[in-house]
């Protein structure tokens, strides 16, 4: 496709089809005193010997965080050093989409052994070669159901992370599909009586989270037989990939798709992203599913080789009938959580054991300070909900000493006001945890 400029025809047609009347009106979210107006006052040019000192001496001014105890869908967890090494070898660090099967078999089998290990972990038949994050892969399931079905109905927890279920609320708008919200119980569990009343002939998806937002553990099994009692389609997602390590497998209890977040997997946190979309789904979905798919096979003098089986986006072979618009991968992303599983094997059990065990340490901590008590009463892996007096009077204590607090619910839920999420993966020793209590209370 030729590339051709917009006009200043086309533009003017443009802002009165979307009204508005000057490209700044785009921007009017952003508060005038931190939109740029003129050109960046920069210094005259200096040497690398003096710049280098001036950034080391800038980055100096970061005041990094010496404890972390938020989740709430981006977990720290210890990375090997072996998975910076692999992922900065110059033949993945650089590559984008290896087209060319025949010079791409390393990008190609890392692919392979990223599906497989996923499928695995998941208890599907099948996972794609990733997507941009645990949202877009939920609400691509979501809309997969949809088109699937041909039904308009997607009834999606309230227990779903809020960020899931606002680009799964956009990818319905954009397709025309009504999303309906069901409550949660006091265990923090989703109401399995009102998901019962919900679900009809006109769902095509029910969308759950385990765990889910308030780091609950959902029981999967009777949402699936409620949801395929119609016809429907159970997405069950999560966003903390290393409880796969200890949870039974959604697909093993009934999920069609499962999907989530994979940052978890060897990926550090870095302001948001890029991030690595878990899919997986059962075998009769293989040819429907948004991405692509890597596979093996043998060449003709019977040597083992991996090729691009399936490639259902736009961009490939399905043009204008693809499942799906995503028309990249997060190749790397999916790499460094291949080489992570790989380097933990079945320790896997063991770090989520842990996590368990450090929540759990954290979370009694917590409840022997003055007004806090639980907010739910469901069993949770490792993040859990707290009521307390004053939520934000906490993190700023907590931030004082550089430590990252609880995530405040009452961003996304006006009836937990009160509410904090904390987060206690391996890394936070007792020390550590004892500290920020003693912090808190002081």
């Amino acid at each position: 496709m030729d590339y051709v400029p917009h006009t200043p025809a086309d533009e003017q047609r443009m802002k009165e089809a979307i009204g508005i009347a000057v490209l700044d009106d785009l921007f009017t979210d952003i508060p005038p005193r931190f939109r740029l107006r003129d050109a960046l006052a920069l210094p005259p040019g200096i040497p690398e010997l003096e710049l280098a000192a001036l950034m080391t001496d800038l980055s100096a001014r970061n005041r990094l965080p010496a404890l972390t105890l938020m989740g709430a869908g981006s977990y720290r967890h210890w990375l090997p050093a072996v998975v910076g090494h692999v992922i900065s070898r110059s033949e993945f660090y650089t590559a984008y989409t290896p087209y060319q099967a025949e010079i791409s078999q390393g990008i190609l089998q890392a692919i392979y052994e990223y599906q497989t290990m996923i499928a695995g972990l998941t208890g599907m038949q099948v996972a794609n070669a990733s997507m941009y994050d645990g949202a877009t892969a939920m609400a691509e399931a979501a809309v997969l159901a949809a088109k699937t079905l041909n039904r308009p109905k997607l009834v999606v927890a309230r227990s779903v992370h809020p960020e899931y279920r606002q680009v799964v609320r956009t990818y319905a708008w954009a397709n025309g599909y009504e999303v309906v919200e069901t409550p949660y119980l006091s265990t923090g569990q989703a109401d399995l009586d009102v998901l019962g009343r919900t679900v009809d002939r006109d769902t095509a998806a029910v969308l759950i989270q385990s765990p889910n937002f308030f780091g609950v553990i959902e029981d999967i099994a009777p949402m699936a037989a409620i949801t395929h009692a119609p016809g429907a389609l159970l997405v069950a997602g999560f966003t903390e990939a290393t409880s796969l390590g200890i949870l039974r497998p959604a697909g093993a209890l009934g999920a069609d798709f499962v999907v989530g977040e994979g940052q978890a997997f060897g990926n550090p946190l870095n302001y948001g992203g890029p991030y690595l979309g878990i899919f997986a789904a059962a075998e009769k979905f293989l040819r429907k599913i948004p991405g692509r798919l890597a596979g093996a096979t043998v060449d003709k003098e019977g040597k083992r080789g991996f090729v691009l089986t399936l490639q259902t986006r736009e961009q490939h072979i399905r043009r204008e009938r693809a499942t799906s618009n995503i028309c990249t991968n997060e190749a790397l992303c999916a790499l460094a959580a291949a080489v992570y599983l790989v380097c933990l094997g079945k320790n896997l059990k063991e770090l989520a054991e842990l996590n368990i065990r450090n929540a759990q340490y954290l979370r009694a901590r917590l409840l022997e300070l003055p007004g806090f008590a639980p907010a739910f009463s469901g069993p949770v892996y490792n993040e859990f909900a707290i009521r307390c007096p004053d939520p934000a009077a906490v993190n700023r204590k907590l931030q004082t000493a550089g430590i990252i607090g609880g995530y405040e619910l009452g961003r996304d839920y006006p009836d937990l006001a009160d509410g904090l999420i904390f987060c206690a993966t391996e890394l936070p020793t007792k020390a550590d945890m004892d500290q920020a209590i003693n912090i808190i209370r002081d």
